[in-house]
């Protein structure tokens, strides 16, 4: 019988609290922009969002449909980063095929695919209704 570990693993990342946390919590996060910005379709989407994002605010007439199209391209956005965190850890298991890796690597690519549509159809319909309704 395998004996248990007498102590747990200790992160020394979770004893950090208040500014400090929050400082190392923010250089993560840039540090997995940065890292995103070296996938090609995480750097068209940026470039769409620099277009769209002050777009959001000729379009959108109200602050929700403002909220609505920005928030969407956000969106975008995330789901990218997401599915370029899967990728990578499917790859740092293993660059081999494998059934399960082309399916965790197709589900990020079917959730990226349906955010571009849900943002589509969001930016389409406020189009036509501020322009041919």
């Amino acid at each position: 019988m395998a004996t248990p570990p007498t102590a747990p693993y200790d992160n020394p990342q979770k004893h950090r609290r208040g500014l400090r946390r929050i400082g190392h919590a923010l250089s993560f996060a840039l540090e997995g922009l940065l890292a995103g910005w070296q996938g090609v379709a995480f750097r068209q989407e940026v470039m769409a969002a620099v277009v769209l994002l002050p777009l959001s605010l000729y379009v959108g007439q109200t602050w929700s449909e403002i909220a609505l199209l920005s928030g969407s391209v956000l969106l975008v956005l995330i789901v990218e980063l997401l599915n370029s965190g899967i990728e990578t850890v499917v790859d740092r298991i293993s660059h081999e095929w494998h059934d399960l890796s082309k399916q965790a690597k197709d589900l990020g690519s079917a959730a990226v695919l349906l955010s571009l549509l849900l943002c589509a159809t969001i930016w389409c319909s406020a189009l036509y209704s501020r322009y041919f309704s």
